[in-house]
């Protein structure tokens, strides 16, 4: 039983003493599942959770009818776990409008990927930035199939324009996991590319979030 373990393994002591960094994903979830099934405390429900879906982010992109259909889960479970998922987007978001310049292309990376590795479709989007570099908003703006997304440069441009930006990134996500450029992103960049000039706004980078992984243009040498 969890209650007979000692204070120094168990999760929720472990994170008061040592910090939530210290926690394996294992024990991180158990803390949100609180409490486990007949004959299964809960870190070891949280185990085979892991082991069941593959990962963390498995769990989070996993259906209600997938997520319910585990023992011991219901839907009351899977409301609790989307919305922490969206306060740590929100929260993310919140931090980088509160003035945060963008002084590395790994903090626009770190960012991006919180906001896109988990969506299942296409989704192209645009952080705005001021003459600092500093994060003015992030928009999502195109919405595609699974592997593909429509994405029209009039909308940019009106949307930089309102937003009185002075530089931009792009970025977008590919579900399929492949972390590269296709000959399609490579010509919606330049095409977003000279409709932005005109009007003065600098296109810094284009990255492409695939899971945990992010491809940058600009570390390419494609902008």
């Amino acid at each position: 039983m969890l209650k007979d373990w000692p204070s120094s393994e168990k999760p929720r002591e472990k994170l008061l003493n040592q910090g939530a960094t210290s926690l394996s994903d294992a024990e991180l979830l158990a803390i949100f599942l609180r409490t486990g099934v007949k004959g299964c405390h809960v870190v070891d429900l949280a185990r085979q959770l892991i082991a069941s879906f593959g990962s963390i982010a498995a769990i989070y992109q996993a259906s209600a009818e997938e997520f319910c259909q585990v023992r011991g889960l219901g839907k009351a479970k899977f409301v609790q776990l989307q919305a922490c998922l969206e306060m740590s987007k929100r929260f993310l978001a919140e931090e980088m409008r509160n003035g945060q310049a963008l002084t590395s292309s790994q903090a626009s990376k770190d960012f991006l990927i919180s906001q896109l590795r988990n969506e299942t479709h296409e989704i192209f989007a645009v952080l705005f930035l001021n003459n600092q570099h500093q994060v003015i908003t992030f928009k999502r703006l195109f919405y595609g199939t699974i592997n593909a997304s429509a994405v029209y440069p009039r909308v940019v441009v009106e949307k930089a324009l309102q937003h009185q930006s002075s530089a931009v990134i792009l970025a977008h996500n590919h579900p399929s996991g492949i972390a590269e450029a296709s000959f399609a992103d490579k010509n919606i960049t330049e095409q977003l590319t000279r409709a932005l000039a005109l009007i003065d706004i600098r296109v810094l980078d284009h990255m492409i979030v695939a899971g945990h992984q992010c491809y940058s243009f600009a570390e390419h040498g494609l902008l």
